[in-house]
């Protein structure tokens, strides 16, 4: 299969709003794909790369100034051999060689594949050829029942394994996955909840209400002695987290699959940054054994032999609660409103970011995001201004649309940018922006507009971070435009001392 084929596929994809349209032009990608190139493009349109880190990001490619190939020639199967060259690449002359492949790569593309080949690579590569669409495309292109595809998905964990085996064993080899103790499936997601009254209404009575903590999603896999334990997007991070291990092979059971969040306490027993947490996943030796993690599980999928996927959350709780005893979440179970709103103002008194309301007759919908699970938490805004915005792709082809954003530096007045966000922005205002802004245009790079500091708008955001990218140091969490406000000059925006200082609240 030639790579622009590929890329003409993904362009399909970004050019349209209908879901059909998607599944279509996928499924007909993946019907011409082979045995051996069905893995490599089902995780390229999911924006991802099969090697995993091949070190080759935004500083890598950003020098590469390769003049584009008339024609397409390149194969999936040599595009995907240089990132295999690259993953094997270390020590002296790596560098010089890891250029030099990129290099021959580049040349030998399209001006599109070009493209492509930039956003994959720099993890850019958002085109709504989201999971549900891949594992739909995927069912159409093979005639397996979407059910069949998506539950051998959820319990793989991996788009790329479940379509090798669709295309080479059908639907009986999709059949054939089962919950595997130490291989990761991927984890049920909460859907953002408007209210707690709204969704105790929506859910009824019988429910969980659980602290929602601000820690690192993990999922820990015991069988025997064996201990594994993985993030929310399914890595090994078993050698980083010694704690965690020794906690788990404690546990009185012979096998078990948990689910839960970790984070890192203060010496007061409070939840620390998030971004603390996350640190440890990369941190072994000395420094583990000085910012701990504490485990709180909220779910239990597998106990003693018995699969608990299938089984109402009431009864996974029950497992939970016998297996995991003191290190499961706190939560209230079938509270009236009253005790729920209660529950809800301990769970921010105590540092947590609000509470999940689960329903209590709920299976465990790996990899999916429904309502059964209810995030419930306050949302900070700040007034920011507006110094860039990218043009946009897809249906937002022509508008200007990814949002550059800064705090007010409160000794020089001058903006320190803090984020970028495309969330929020409706129809409406992608036309006002892209009408509005031209007119305090000081430069573009023809990728970006940038701006002179003189537009405020209100941004919702979950948080706030430490962060190296951006000058401030600080980088928003969840960022969405709520509204401009025309009523605020520059130097009513908020500053950066204000946005740390969620930091420190969080």
């Amino acid at each position: 299969m030639l790579f622009s084929d590929v890329v003409a596929a993904s362009a399909a994809v970004r050019a349209t709003r209908s879901r059909k349209a998607k599944i279509a032009a996928l499924a007909e990608l993946f019907a011409a794909a082979s045995q051996e190139e069905i893995g490599t493009v089902v995780a390229w349109l999911s924006g991802e790369l099969v090697q995993g880190r091949i070190g080759a990001g935004w500083r890598t490619v950003a020098g590469l100034e390769t003049p584009p190939n008339a024609e397409p020639r390149l194969t999936v199967h040599e595009v995907d051999g240089v990132f295999t060259a690259l993953t094997g690449l270390s020590g002296t002359g790596s560098t010089l060689r890891r250029r030099e492949l990129l290099t021959a790569l580049f040349t030998a593309a399209t001006e599109d594949e070009q493209s492509f080949l930039i956003r994959l690579l720099t993890g850019e590569l958002r085109q709504g050829a989201l999971t549900a669409v891949v594992v739909e495309a995927l069912a159409q292109a093979t005639g397996i029942p979407v059910e069949v595809v998506r539950r051998a998905h959820m319990l793989s964990g991996q788009l790329p394994a479940t379509a090798v085996a669709a295309l080479t064993g059908g639907a009986a080899a999709l059949s054939a996955f089962r919950l595997e103790v130490g291989r990761p499936v991927a984890p049920m997601l909460a859907s953002p909840g408007g209210s707690l009254d709204e969704a105790l209404a929506e859910l009824g009575p019988q429910v969980s209400v659980e602290h929602k903590l601000d820690g690192a999603r993990i999922q820990v896999h015991r069988d025997g002695e064996r201990v594994w334990v993985f993030t929310r997007t399914l890595r090994d991070i078993t050698a980083s987290v010694p704690e965690l291990v020794e906690l788990v092979a404690g546990l009185d059971c012979a096998g078990v699959v948990l689910d839960g969040e970790t984070l890192a306490l203060t010496d007061a027993g409070r939840p620390r940054p998030f971004q603390e947490t996350m640190s440890r996943f990369a941190t072994v030796g000395e420094d583990a054994r000085e910012l701990l993690l504490h485990p709180y599980f909220f779910d239990c999928l597998h106990l003693d032999g018995v699969d608990l996927i299938d089984e109402p959350l009431r009864v996974r709780r029950a497992a939970l609660a016998r297996v995991a005893g003191a290190h499961v979440i706190p939560a209230v179970i079938a509270p009236d409103a009253e005790a729920a709103a209660e529950y809800y103002d301990d769970a921010l008194a105590v540092g947590n970011e609000g509470v999940m309301v689960k329903a209590l007759d709920a299976p465990y919908a790996a990899g999916r995001r429904g309502k059964a699970w209810q995030k419930i938490k306050p949302a900070h805004t700040l007034d920011l201004l507006v110094i860039g915005a990218e043009w946009g792709y897809g249906r937002r082809t022509g508008f200007l649309s990814n949002l550059h954003l800064a705090a007010r530096d409160p000794e020089t007045g001058e903006p320190v940018m803090v984020g970028k966000t495309f969330k929020g922005l409706t129809d409406e205002l992608l036309r006002w922006q892209t009408a509005e802004f031209p007119r305090h245009q000081t430069h573009t790079d023809g990728h970006a507009v940038f701006l002179r500091p003189r537009l405020v708008v209100e941004i919702a955001l979950d948080g706030v971070q430490t962060s190296t990218r951006y000058p401030g140091g600080v980088a928003l969490r969840f960022a969405r435009v709520l509204r401009y406000r025309p009523d605020k000059e520059p130097e009513q925006a908020d500053t950066i001392d204000a946005v740390r200082a969620l930091g420190i609240a969080s």
